[in-house]
């Protein structure tokens, strides 16, 4: 199975850093519908320039449409979808089921990948994803290796997986601090991070703000329990940190040692944890970034960013070179999938027949500066002919130009329009009131008038259920690890047998 390292491109540096570093896919957003609408992101000139120069480099660039959206956007999402299908990106990220819908509308040939904003933890959830057309499911960080493991194998849609990164406090997809303390919600892409502010448990400062996860240790054990994607946080980060990121996971898949220094110096708060990885929670995953974790990253900076300044030879070709007599020389290339041939000049009499296969080869595999590796070369002389390096090289530089061309030509989708907006359905009844409370404690004076009254499924007994009776909802945790479900899945069948007709879920798995 090919693994992929998927890596953040919050701007064009940080793009460039993560192709010639050995990403395999990058991310990116467009607009106001992805969760980090305050990075640099990409306009619609800058998508085309940035799925010209991936495509041409054999990387996949996947577009982040991971926020909720509201009606009234309902129309620029429209024409969002239709840049996003004219750019030819590989695929969408996404949190908002009507994005979901409105993709399958419009766009049907876009692959959807259910974003972590999803909180998709457990199997049911990753079924439920695929069911409605997903195929692919980033699944939630707060995941153990044998959590992920259950859940890769029993699922047939691709599973992606944080690796590296910052963690949420919450759950992603699921915390309110930032919108309830400033109006900046993370589920409309402006999380403001008040979790790294100076807050006090105790003795303890800086009590909600977490280490950076790194997994990458564990990659080979990740590859193991069947995930397809690898995937690195940090779209708000510099391009230093992406190229460090990446090439760490690259040295990890494949098998050379690892170290982790310049990747910690240039970003870290004081230092790494695997703790929700390992499942060994505790406070040593906690962590906020000092003074000198700044500084350190200013004695690597220079010494990341050299190992990105040139073309990462990555694609191998296939060459065929014709000699003959009185005619044009010939110089065909491939990658596989196009083919490309150029001519050069008449080449000329090698009466002490200096230049033979190896000779051509080395000409032809100076391909520095280009994305290509020459893997093969056949051949084909009349005689005792040769052509200089400098023409030979020459045609080299034609046909990989051509290739790269070739390779970078955008392939639109089809986009099937007209926008249909929503219709609201008039009111054929005055508002009705329900109720949710907590825990039986809130119950108070009058609630029997409300239409319906939702309570956590551990709050409800037989009084309450002959109570209410059919106002009664049940509502199912928000969240439900592996470990819990037969707890749950006993717990509803409980329920159920004692009379219990509705529940509310709040989340694909459940």
């Amino acid at each position: 199975m090919t693994i992929e390292i998927l890596a953040p491109a919050g701007g064009q540096e940080q793009l460039v850093a993560a192709v010639r570093s050995g990403a395999d896919a990058v991310y990116l957003g467009t607009g106001n519908f992805n969760a980090r609408r305050n990075a640099e992101n990409f306009d619609e000139a800058a998508l085309k320039g940035a799925v010209e120069y991936c495509h041409g480099r054999g990387v996949n660039v996947y577009v982040t449409m991971n926020t909720l959206v509201k009606d009234m956007e309902l129309a620029a999402l429209y024409k969002e979808i239709e840049l996003l299908a004219a750019s030819g990106v590989d695929a969408v990220i996404v949190q908002d089921l009507a994005v979901a819908g409105l993709f399958k509308r419009h766009c049907p040939s876009m692959p959807l990948h259910a974003s972590t904003q999803m909180s998709i933890h457990n199997l049911e959830g990753v079924l439920s994803a695929e069911e409605m057309g997903f195929s692919r499911v980033v699944l939630a960080r707060e995941l153990s290796l044998q959590e992920i493991e259950k859940i890769a194998r029993g699922s047939n849609i691709e599973i992606e997986v944080f690796v590296h990164g910052a963690l949420c406090m919450s759950i992603s997809g699921q915390c309110y601090l930032s919108s309830i303390l400033g109006g900046r919600s993370g589920n409309r892409g402006l999380c403001a991070q008040p979790c790294r502010l100076d807050f006090h448990s105790g003795q303890r400062d800086h009590a909600l703000s977490l280490k950076d996860m790194s997994h990458i240790a564990a990659i080979d054990k990740l590859i193991g329990a069947g995930i397809t994607s690898l995937k690195i946080e940090g779209r708000m980060k510099k391009p230093e940190y992406v190229a460090a990121a990446v090439l760490a996971c690259r040295e990890k898949v494949s098998g050379q040692p690892v170290d982790l220094s310049d990747l910690r110096a240039i970003f870290s708060r004081s230092g790494f944890t695997d703790g929700y990885l390992t499942g060994k929670r505790g406070l040593d995953m906690f962590g906020y970034r000092t003074r000198e974790d700044e500084e350190a990253g200013k004695t690597v900076r220079g010494k990341i960013a050299s190992g990105y300044r040139n073309e990462l030879s990555r694609i191998p070709v296939d060459m065929r070179l014709t000699l003959k007599e009185k005619e044009k020389s010939h110089l065909k290339v491939t990658d596989g999938k196009f083919i490309i041939a150029v001519q050069g000049d008449i080449p000329e009499a090698d009466a002490d027949q200096e230049q033979d296969h190896d000779f051509a080869f080395r000409s032809l595999m100076k391909t520095g500066g280009t994305p290509f590796a020459l893997r093969t070369l056949d051949t084909e002389k009349e005689g005792s002919l040769k052509l200089p390096p400098g023409k030979l090289n020459a045609m080299r530089r034609e046909a990989l130009d051509k290739l790269l061309e070739a390779r970078s030509r955008i392939i639109p989708r089809k986009f099937i329009p007209p926008f249909d907006p929503p219709r609201m359905k008039k009111q054929e009844r005055s508002p009705i009131l329900r109720v949710r409370i907590e825990n039986q404690q809130q119950l108070f004076a009058g609630i029997d008038q409300a239409d319906k009254i939702y309570l956590p499924c551990n709050e409800i007994d037989l009084k309450i259920m002959d109570r209410f009776g059919d106002k009664l909802i049940g509502e199912m945790p928000r969240l439900i690890f592996p470990a819990q479900e037969k707890m749950v899945i006993s717990q509803l069948a409980k329920l159920q047998e004692a009379g219990l007709q509705h529940v509310c879920a709040g989340n694909p798995g459940s």
